[in-house]
């Protein structure tokens, strides 16, 4: 059995999965949204720094899956502000000694869907029927969840739908 924490780093939503599974199937342990409405970035990241740390030492998961920071041409100070976010969210998981891997958008929608196109709502569509969800996830825990599913099915797992409570975090 392995987890996986997909996280999909925002400014004001960051979405996040734990995901644990085996070549048996996979189970959701915990997916959601850390909401963030403060205008200070610094306090953002803190918040979001504050509730990676309690997910890890929660689920202490052995792998946290990020996506690959794509450079924004017309808007380059949001892609370094995000750039933070990804640092605070690294040094997290470096604090609790777990390895930190990254994805890129494309390299998901392609494992999940068959196409590196594929829009928000195909990825949502995907991630509910894999792991069993009553409803399309927020469109951040359904990428959180799409990170977690891919690099768990490269390192063998199964997706194949093993039923479990699903738990969000207030």
């Amino acid at each position: 059995m392995i987890t996986a924490l997909g996280i999909d780093p925002g400014l004001r939503a960051t979405g996040y999965s734990v995901i644990q599974g085996d070549r048996h199937g996979c189970r959701v342990r915990e997916l959601g949204v850390i909401q963030s409405t403060s205008p200070d970035l610094f306090q953002r990241l803190r918040l979001t720094y504050q509730n990676i740390a309690a997910i890890l030492h929660e689920h202490r998961p052995e792998l946290v899956v990020l996506e690959d920071l794509f450079a924004h041409q017309a808007f380059p100070r949001t892609a370094l502000d995000l750039a933070h976010m990804r640092g605070v969210i690294s040094l997290a998981a470096a604090l609790a000694d777990i390895p930190v891997e990254t994805l890129t958008s494309a390299a998901v929608k392609r494992a999940l869907t068959g196409s590196g196109r594929a829009g928000k709502a195909q990825v949502q569509a995907m991630v509910a029927l894999l792991l069993g969800l009553p409803a399309r996830p927020d469109q951040h825990a359904a990428d959180a969840a799409a990170l977690a599913l891919t690099a768990l099915s490269r390192r063998g797992v199964t997706l194949r739908i093993i039923p479990a409570p699903v738990e969000a975090r207030a």
